[in-house]
Formats: structure tokens, C-alpha cells, sequence
């Protein structure tokens, strides 16, 4: 979708953002852009190291649930069923 955009395009969608936003507002506005998007970028970089370690805990508390799953079980089972 976005492979067919050519420079009158882009002059387009700018005459409409001058339109809405108007000239005065438009240098706090691509400030403000640019500051969030710094922000998403080091908040994404923050966390990818925590994903890795999420991974393993959770994994861990998989298998940690998963014998507590079978102990609960056998512990419910009536004796004359189990083998």
C-alpha cells in the first residue's frame, strides 16, 4: 500500500496536516512526535532483555504447575483406581 506513494503524495498529505493543524502549531507538533517516539524506542529497548528472562520464568512455572497438577491428582484419585 505504502510502495505506491510518490512525491506528490507526500505534498498532498502535508498541505492537509498545514490545513488541520495550521503553520504555528506544526513545530510543537512534529516536536512532540519525535519526543514520543524516542520514548516508545527506549521503552522497547528497555524490555527486550525482560522478554528473554519472562520466557524462562515462565517456562519454569509451566513445569513447576504442571507437577503440581499430576501431585493434585493423585492425591484426589480414590485408592481402589490407582494402579
Amino acid at each position: 500500500m505504502l510502495q505506491n506513494l510518490t512525491g506528490w503524495h507526500a505534498l498532498i498529505i502535508l498541505a492537509i496536516v498545514l490545513l488541520v493543524f495550521g503553520a504555528a502549531k506544526l513545530p510543537s507538533l512534529a516536536r512532540s512526535v519525535g519526543q514520543s517516539v524516542r520514548i516508545l524506542k527506549a521503552e522497547t529497548s528497555e524490555t527486550t532483555p525482560d522478554r528473554a528472562d519472562s520466557r524462562e520464568t515462565s517456562a519454569r512455572t509451566a513445569t513447576a504447575d504442571d507437577a503440581s497438577v499430576s501431585t493434585s491428582v493423585d492425591a484426589r484419585t480414590p485408592e481402589h483406581t490407582r494402579p
